[in-house]
């Protein structure tokens, strides 16, 4: 196989805020491979709270030049290079190498149910209460917001959201923002409010707490658990996890990282980084089976790539053949 690298930036409709910064651009790697006659194509977001950049990340890609030529599979790529960005891009290429290469869409290689659209979360960036109480109203037709949060004042941010769209379902991101004192002075205010989830309010090193805290509000875990290996940190401290593919280093880790979370009773969050419709095709095949579907980063974009995924509001199509798998 000949493998193609290159970097791209998809502009965002305006500055995407977190607890840890802003951003005004989505910077992804791109994987291409080919045989020759077929394409398969990857994509992933390096992210710095992993300790990843756009360098770390294409480094890691392109040391896998010669084993990619001498054969490299999907089952070997496991071993080759950790769970992260890097191999997410790289099995991902493969596996639509492999669909082109049979004829066959991705739901028949895997053996899950058939990508026939869902419904995504749509996510309200990190601002000030009247702020996100502008933004609510202006998305107060879809049917599940999730909010960005930080800790001071969020409790005023989601009363705010709450007023601005009545009718739609909330879940909340405070991106690690949260000290056990935070989440326990809003939980209960939290759950008037209708609040339906809380993914990770404490920091990844700090969630022991969360084993002896009240939920009345099921907690996702997305920092704390990456890959099947981090699975048994978070029984005990959360309800769900968000699988993510630039965490768990491609679909072929997110699908047994998904079969093991079910069996040890956790419920199924599928989440993206800000990134284009190539990387959400692939976890759109976890979405047809998950609790809950956050992947609206295309949305968030000013521009998406060619051949991209349609989102009718916050439904998403299924992806074409020609974007992936």
């Amino acid at each position: 196989m000949q493998l193609t690298l290159s970097t791209r930036s998809f502009p965002i409709a305006g500055t995407f805020t977190i607890s840890r910064g802003s951003k005004t651009q989505a910077d992804v790697v791109e994987v291409t491979l080919s045989d020759g006659q077929h394409q398969g194509r990857g994509e992933c977001v390096p992210y710095a709270r992993y300790g990843e950049s756009m360098a770390s990340v294409t480094e890691q890609i392109a040391s896998q030049r010669d084993a990619l030529a001498n054969g490299l599979d999907r089952e070997a790529l496991q071993s080759a290079l950790p769970a992260g960005a890097a191999r997410n891009a790289l099995d991902c290429a493969l596996w639509d190498l492999a669909a082109k290469q049979c004829g066959q869409r991705i739901w028949e290689m895997t053996e899950t149910p058939p990508i026939t659209g869902c419904t995504t979360a749509y996510t309200l960036s990190l601002d000030t209460p009247a702020a996100m109480h502008e933004n609510a109203r202006a998305q107060a037709h879809l049917p599940l917001l999730k909010l960005k949060l930080s800790g001071p004042d969020d409790l005023d941010r989601v009363r705010a959201v709450r007023d601005g769209a009545p009718a739609s379902r909330i879940i909340l991101d405070a991106n690690e923002g949260w000290t056990a004192a935070d989440y326990t002075a809003m939980v209960s205010d939290l759950t008037d409010l209708g609040v339906e989830m809380i993914e990770q309010p404490l920091p990844a090193d700090d969630d022991e707490a969360l084993a002896n805290l009240p939920h009345p509000i099921p907690l996702c875990a997305d920092e704390s658990c990456h890959d099947t290996a981090s699975l048994s940190h978070i029984i005990g401290r959360y309800e769900m996890v968000n699988i993510k593919l630039d965490k768990t280093g491609g679909l072929t880790e997110a699908l047994r990282l998904a079969t093991q979370a079910r069996a040890a009773g956790l419920t199924i969050m599928v989440g993206c980084m800000v990134s284009s419709s190539l990387s959400m095709a692939p976890a759109m095949v976890l979405a047809q089976t998950a609790d809950v579907v956050d992947l609206d980063g295309p949305l968030i974009l000013a521009q998406d790539r060619c051949n991209a995924i349609h989102f009718d509001h916050a439904h998403m199509q299924p992806p074409s053949a020609a974007l992936w798998g």
